[in-house]
């Protein structure tokens, strides 16, 4: 995936958790560094749970580390939104789980255009400080070089 020149803030998004709980990105985020994982596939969710292991050691040893999975859904699927996400949420039952996937329905490019996104094939990784501000990107599947590099990123914010 490439992810072309992202602007220097998170865009403003109204999304929803899985617990039904309206939010918005990125104010939702509630880490001083988040790592926010967006998808556009049910088949990338593989791509999204290679990064779990890792990311549950890094909030064990980081307090101010929050890691959020971010499924963007096309309008068309927003009248059945309640469908999808209870079946996300019936298939996850992990409240900590339900409160950290905040799904978006609604015009994709309003976030992949902001963020740089070009190609949605795989998943899109986004450091996220407190303030709004991306300080690291990435994509794909979970490979120890690219979570150095998020690391070293995360350890100037």
């Amino acid at each position: 995936m490439t992810i072309g020149q992202a602007h220097e803030l998170f865009p403003t998004i109204k999304a929803r958790d899985l617990e039904g709980r309206d939010v918005t990105l990125p104010g939702a985020f509630e880490g001083e560094r988040n790592l926010v994982v967006v998808a556009f596939r049910r088949e990338q969710q593989s791509l999204v749970d290679s990064w779990g292991p890792w990311c549950e050691e890094r909030a064990a040893a980081d307090p101010g580390f929050r890691f959020y999975e971010v499924p963007v859904i096309e309008r068309v699927w927003k009248p059945v939104r309640r469908m999808i996400d209870g079946g996300m949420a019936a298939a996850i039952r992990n409240p900590e789980v339900l409160r950290r996937t905040l799904t978006v329905y609604g015009d994709v490019s309003r976030l992949a255009t902001p963020l740089g996104i070009i190609d949605r094939s795989t998943v899109a990784l986004f450091l996220v400080d407190r303030t709004g501000a991306v300080r690291w990107t990435g994509s794909g599947r979970y490979e120890d070089g690219e979570a150095h590099d998020l690391e070293r990123a995360a350890l100037a914010v």
